[in-house]
């Protein structure tokens, strides 16, 4: 699935173009590497980072998705760094 289309799914840009513009700016970075193109593919088990400006969101890739749903299925999309502490 590209990195775009993922994060916009997952709630973290409320446009996709916002999410496209993050990935520009390099403010994304895919299993420690900035993200080089929207396109990009992401997988099951994926470590992104998403820099917010004063916040920074780490979270690992659990499933893939076939469309934006409401909030409670965008969540069960990703697993928080914050909440795991396991990686």
């Amino acid at each position: 699935m590209r990195l775009d289309l993922w994060l916009w799914y997952a709630r973290f840009f409320k446009t996709r173009s916002k999410a496209q513009k993050a990935i520009e700016e390099g403010r994304v970075t895919r299993n420690g590497r900035v993200a080089g193109r929207n396109a990009e593919d992401v997988k099951i088990g994926d470590h992104l980072s998403l820099d917010f400006g004063k916040t920074v969101r780490e979270v690992r890739v659990r499933t893939m998705a076939e469309r934006r749903g409401p909030a409670p299925e965008a969540r069960a999309m990703y697993d928080s760094a914050d909440e795991t502490k396991i990686w």
